[in-house]
């Protein structure tokens, strides 16, 4: 008689069939977004906005000081971008692994079972505003453009010149950062082209494929972009701050 084998599936916190160092991915996850999240929650309620000739720390730009606004004017401001990369796609993914352990990883037991509901109930639904973070996150850009390309251009006794400073750098590889991964965007690819099931069947099919295309190519390394542009943007606000602060002095190239 021929012996039957049955294998069993153990469940439980970390359990998990692979031999891989799973765990090896959440740790970069964990120190870097985490040491994000603290530093412009510092920034944020710091209510300094710190400008250095033409350098304006982009975490208050635009720069606005209403009256009537008796906090920071930097929650006016970061609601913006911090909601456009807390309810992206790859972050989701990121976080929810690695600070809410749910699941740790691909194939790894959870801490405790439950039903799966998506993302249909308070708070985890307003992920669903993506889509609407990305149409303002696209105007940040172009104010974030006007600052970085700005920075270029120190006053002087008789009006502004061009000049190169470190900083002018710094603002500008940043908003390319900043560039590549809003255009890489999931939400945004989906809506150049993502439902259309014919480019040539519809109105300006050919330039929307080419629109498609080169979204698809960026897309390909949104996750690339999410975390450059994370610690671009950290390190470009913290530059002007310690320029603008004296604690560091500006290299003028030009």
């Amino acid at each position: 008689m021929a012996e039957s084998r049955t294998a069993t599936v153990r469940s439980g916190f970390g359990v998990t069939m692979r031999r891989d160092a799973w765990w090896v991915e959440l740790i970069p996850v964990v120190v870097i977004l985490g040491a994000f999240t603290v530093y412009a929650t510092w920034r944020t309620f710091e209510n300094n906005y710190y400008e250095f000739g033409p350098y304006l720390s982009p975490f208050y730009s635009p720069l606005i000081k209403p009256k009537w606004w008796p906090l920071s004017p930097a929650i006016l401001i970061l609601w913006a971008p911090l909601g456009f990369r807390a309810t992206c796609y790859y972050y989701r993914k990121a976080y929810y692994r690695a600070f809410f352990l749910d699941p740790p990883g691909c194939a790894v037991g959870e801490s405790h079972p439950h039903r799966y509901s998506g993302e249909t109930r308070f708070p985890f639904i307003l992920q669903n505003l993506h889509r609407y973070f990305l149409y303002v996150a696209i105007v940040f850009l172009f104010i974030l453009w006007y600052d970085a390309i700005a920075a270029f251009w120190f006053p002087s006794a008789t009006g502004k010149h061009f000049g190169i400073g470190i900083g002018s750098l710094v603002l500008l590889v940043n908003i390319i950062l900043l560039t590549g991964y809003t255009l890489s965007c999931h939400s945004l690819r989906h809506i150049v082209g993502g439902n259309v099931d014919c480019f040539s069947c519809v109105v300006a099919g050919g330039p929307r494929h080419g629109a498609w295309r080169g979204v698809s190519f960026l897309n390909e390394r949104h996750m690339l972009f999410a975390w450059l542009s994370l610690i671009s943007v950290g390190l470009a606000d913290l530059y002007v701050r310690l320029v603008a602060s004296g604690a560091i002095a500006d290299l003028r190239l030009l």
